[in-house]
């Protein structure tokens, strides 16, 4: 099996363990401070790279801006979003199924930033994403007493405002970043992360820190596994002309993140999660099959 046949495939299986990661490395340090020193390696290790291979730096003071900026929406504020989600108790399982919504928030705000209009079947497709995600998460929290409900809901917003983050993100780097390398542009990207987390986590959290070695995997797979070899097969892909293939396979990571979460962390699988989840997979694929996202 070559790996042209296979690495869309392994690029969506990567891509669903980042809800993992953040779950496993909870108990063992704070989200933020985490991210800062993911962050922080990543753009050191992309920076080594793009001058060992002689890749070319943006030419001009707006290019090394737009990838800071693109940054900043696509891995400070979502990354940091999310990560915090589920620190605060958010289920991996539904945090990756907001997350993987953002298609449809793309094609939402793309009538009104890049001037693309919706189809039919994509306005259906945005109704179906937003039916099934409340199929997914109304039932439990339902549940939940006035005190719980309120607790609950502010890591759910902010789950949602990081989707929506990223979202932006897709639309700016579409406008702002069709030129240059991507491996240049990377370093950037995670520079701008950095400048969102650090400051938030010396401002909110005590900067904890488990030198464990269940911190070490943690940290090693989000930098190895996320941040650079998910990102690398990316450029693989984009170069064999394959992204395509792996926007259409984001309708699998939902399911996915739920089985990881129920194998390794006995999250519940229950009926409504299914049902919302399949329903949203309809949604996003109803929504994604003519406007193609980068994710």
């Amino acid at each position: 099996m070559t790996l042209d046949r296979i690495a869309p495939a392994l690029f969506v299986l990567l891509w669903s363990t980042g809800w993992i990661a953040a779950k496993y490395a909870s108990p063992h340090a704070d989200p933020l401070t985490f991210l800062s020193l993911r962050f922080t390696i990543a753009a050191a290790l992309f920076a080594v790279i793009t001058i060992v291979s002689r890749a070319a730096w943006p030419r001009t003071r707006a290019g090394f801006l737009h990838g800071i900026v693109s940054g900043v929406f696509l891995h400070g504020i979502y990354l940091g979003g999310v990560w915090w989600a589920i620190s605060q108790g958010v289920p991996a399982s539904i945090s990756g199924l907001i997350a993987a919504l953002q298609p449809l928030m793309t094609a939402v705000a793309a009538p009104y930033l890049v001037g693309e209009r919706l189809t039919r079947p994509q306005k259906l497709g945005v109704a179906l994403g937003l039916a099934g995600l409340l199929v997914a998460i109304l039932p439990g929290l339902l549940m939940l007493d006035a005190d719980l409900l309120r607790a609950a809901l502010t890591p759910l917003l902010i789950n949602v405002a990081a989707m929506a983050s990223v979202a932006y993100g897709t639309i700016y780097q579409k406008k702002h970043l069709q030129q240059g390398d991507l491996r240049a542009i990377a370093t950037l990207q995670y520079v701008g992360g950095v400048s969102v987390v650090l400051p938030m986590a010396l401002l909110i959290e005590p900067l904890r820190i488990d030198w464990s070695l269940e911190f070490a995997l943690a940290m090693g797979w989000s930098v190895l596994g996320l941040s650079l070899v998910s990102i690398m097969l990316l450029l693989y892909l984009i170069r064999r002309g394959q992204v395509s293939r792996a926007a259409s396979l984001t309708y699998l990571v939902p399911p996915a993140v739920a089985i990881e979460s129920w194998l390794l962390f006995g999250e519940a699988l229950t009926g409504p999660m299914i049902l919302g989840t399949l329903i949203a997979v309809v949604g996003v694929w109803l929504t994604n099959r003519r406007t193609r996202v980068i994710v």
